[in-house]
């Protein structure tokens, strides 16, 4: 079982990406060929998902100077800078974003003495090694993950966290994909996760494209399920992390979270090193994008809240380290006892 679709990809000079607002109805690709559709596909959550967000980003950095008639490497850096403050302005808690343009202001740097022609090849090499590291990195959390799942067992998940958030397999998803490929038997349940049915539209159409036993509830079901004894784990992915192990993600998981801690059922998240904010200390300080108020007062463009009314929209929110029962990356799984010290290792 692998992969039956590709979320972003570079193709002849353009970015191709899956418009994901028009899933689960219809399967239709994207073809950027400058910066500013790509800003506005990452605005408008056409890609999404940190690790997928990176991508995009350094590939957006390709696109914005492909076209570059800077005659030294002074203005040319100028240019750069511009193009990746543009893209930091698209979206501002997926830490993988800013992650990736850093990465290729470095490259750019280290190869200041070269010709620009030359340098812009390099940066294109240097955002397909971002993708190719991802491709990598999703089956190793993959295999790190399965791990921690037994057949028979009863799985929710929350937003996606599959292959539409990365370059490959997924993280929280990609650990079921494995798992299902080593034989277990696996059930999963989808929350639909408001307010832009990312849970609904996205997760329950990857699982079902890897015909995995997929049940799609509503968010506020999630403590019924686990007071009747019908979750055995929990496993989420991530859009940053702090370097004590507290955790940003999709508005709800939180809330989930607590309600596993209450019910005694194993928390476990699942997200690639680039995804770490070792800059930061704890969760309280991880940026968290405001949302437009239409996505919660309307379904589908429909509205269904009273004009006039006040809407708060936050798109994640902060899950602390001390109810997160295992941190799965690339480079192992790493279990609370505490995460500041557990996940030193991903940084010294």
């Amino acid at each position: 079982m692998g992969k039956v679709f590709s979320t972003i990809e570079w193709k002849q000079g353009k970015v191709r990406l899956i418009d994901q607002t028009r899933l689960p109805g219809k399967l239709v690709y994207i073809d950027c060929k400058d910066i500013k559709p790509l800003w506005y596909a990452i605005r408008k959550l056409k890609v999404r998902g940190a690790p997928a967000l990176g991508i995009a980003a350094s590939l957006g950095v390709v696109l914005g100077l492909k076209d570059s008639t800077a005659r030294n490497f002074s203005d040319f850096v100028k240019e750069l800078d511009g193009i990746i403050r543009y893209l930091a302005s698209a979206r501002p808690t997926a830490v993988n974003l800013f992650w990736a343009l850093e990465r290729m202001k470095r490259t750019a740097l280290k190869n200041a003495k070269r010709p620009i022609s030359q340098i812009k090849k390099i940066l294109l090499k240097e955002a397909l090694s971002i993708m190719e590291e991802d491709k990598r990195a999703c089956r190793r959390m993959a295999t790190f993950g399965a791990r921690l799942i037994r057949s028979g067992d009863r799985i929710l998940t929350h937003c996606n966290a599959g292959a539409l958030a990365t370059a490959d397999y997924g993280t929280a998803l990609g650990v079921m994909y494995r798992a299902k490929q080593e034989g277990k038997d696996i059930k999963v349940y989808v929350d639909e996760t408001r307010p832009l049915l990312q849970g609904a539209r996205l997760t329950a159409w990857e699982l079902l494209q890897h015909k995995i036993d997929a049940t799609l509830i509503c968010d506020n079901m999630a403590a019924t399920l686990m007071a009747q004894g019908k979750v055995d784990k929990i496993i989420v992915g991530a859009d940053r992390i702090a370097s004590n192990g507290d955790v940003a993600n999709k508005i709800g998981t939180y809330s989930l979270a607590v309600l596993a801690d209450y019910h005694k059922i194993p928390f476990y998240v699942v997200a690639p090193v680039s995804t770490f904010d070792f800059a930061l200390k704890n969760g309280r300080n991880i940026p968290i994008e405001q949302r437009d108020p239409r996505e919660v007062a309307e379904i589908c463009k429909k509205r269904i809240a009273p004009k006039g009314v006040k809407v708060y929209n936050p798109a994640f929110d902060v899950t602390p380290n001390a109810l997160i029962t295992a941190i799965v990356t690339e480079k192992g799984i790493f279990k609370r006892r505490p995460f500041s010290k557990t996940l030193r290792r991903l940084y010294v």
